[in-house]
């Protein structure tokens, strides 16, 4: 693909070009360029100039009310991870001027060489169950190694809001769910033990944490894995990243974790399917194997954290039943993400009784 393929609404090469230069980045002409896919909504295209391959990163065409922020914390969480241990994309530089780019922020990061399990699975991972259990255990270790880094040594003391962080995450989703009353046509939650689950989690809040990055979102789909391998290559997807309790990450990765007895399998598409993979409580195992990832972190209390990852996630993928409603999401995807939902819930009572 050729630069002028690459709608200049969305990469104008010419600015991007002297933006690179003024930052002593390679010159020369792009070559090799390729709209990525993966994400969200935002836009990946890799290229090469000067002999380095690059990756940007910036928001969708249309950009939303806080897409330009969200790129802004992204690109400060991915370079103060520059010289630690997490798998993760490498900052290269950042353009956190809206102005220079037709109103979008955008950054620059290396380009990562693996393939996502939710959607592939290479013939070494597909055929070698014991591969796959190591992808599994790779990825406790992988977010371990998040957990580990100092946020404050890592230059980032002033961001997020890690005050109060647990005691205010029910209440807070609880609204969020009380939001999605004002959508026409919504008839309100049918979620079967829901205030059950809220008011268990208010109970059972563990009295101390340690505050560290959080990834936000830590589940399959979110990671690269090495082709030739069960390496994760990269975690990658950091929008939702802030300070506050990364063992909720790891409620997270138990939270979605496939299971045969529900649709968590299918999300995870072909490694989910392929099966093989380590239990959930060999995840707390490997993860609490680095003393610097739970030093000060109560991992006797990660019931509670996965209990409040199906809670927090049940309520953000109701959304999307609610809009669908409202003829602002297509009903077939608001059915689905609402059988999640109560998916999810059934699992939060699963961890509530075990």
């Amino acid at each position: 693909m050729q630069p002028e393929q690459i709608d200049r609404a969305l990469v104008d090469f010419d600015v991007l070009a002297g933006w690179m230069e003024g930052r002593g980045l390679p010159g020369g002409p792009f070559e090799d360029v390729e709209r990525l896919a993966g994400g969200t909504q935002n836009t990946l295209v890799r290229f090469r100039r000067g002999g380095r391959d690059y990756v940007l990163r910036r928001g969708p065409g249309h950009l939303r009310a806080r897409t330009n922020e969200v790129l802004r914390r992204e690109a400060r969480v991915l370079g103060a991870l520059d010289g630690t241990d997490v798998p993760a994309p490498r900052l290269i530089a950042a353009c956190p001027d809206e102005t220079v780019m037709g109103g979008a922020v955008f950054y620059l990061m290396t380009p990562v060489d693996g393939f996502n399990a939710s959607v592939t699975l290479p013939e070494l991972h597909a055929r070698d169950a014991s591969v796959r259990r190591e992808m599994g255990l790779n990825a406790a270790r992988a977010l371990s190694a998040l957990g580990a880094v100092d946020h404050e040594a890592a230059g980032l003391g002033d961001f997020g809001k890690p005050e109060g962080f647990l005691e205010r995450q029910v209440g807070r989703w609880m609204s969020e769910l009380d939001s999605y009353s004002t959508l026409d046509g919504y008839p309100g939650p049918d979620i079967p033990g829901l205030g059950d689950v809220a008011r268990w989690l208010e109970e059972r809040r563990p009295k101390a944490w340690r505050p560290g990055i959080m990834h936000g979102d830590y589940h399959l789909a979110n990671l690269m894995y090495s082709f030739d391998g069960p390496q994760v290559a990269a975690i990658v997807d950091w929008e939702m990243c802030t300070i506050g309790d990364p063992l909720l990450d790891l409620g997270w990765l138990l939270a979605t974790w496939p299971d045969r007895a529900d649709q968590s399998a299918a999300l995870a598409g072909p490694l989910g399917a392929a099966g093989g993979l380590p239990t959930a409580e060999e995840l707390v195992e490997v993860y609490a194997e680095r003393a610097d990832a739970v030093d000060g972190r109560d991992l006797a209390s990660i019931t509670w954290y996965a209990v409040l990852a199906c809670f927090k996630l049940g309520i953000v993928l109701e959304g999307t039943h609610a809009r669908a409603f409202a003829g602002k999401a297509p009903r077939e995807t608001g059915d689905l993400l609402h059988s999640i939902t109560l998916g999810l819930f059934t699992r939060a009572h699963g961890f509530i009784g075990s």
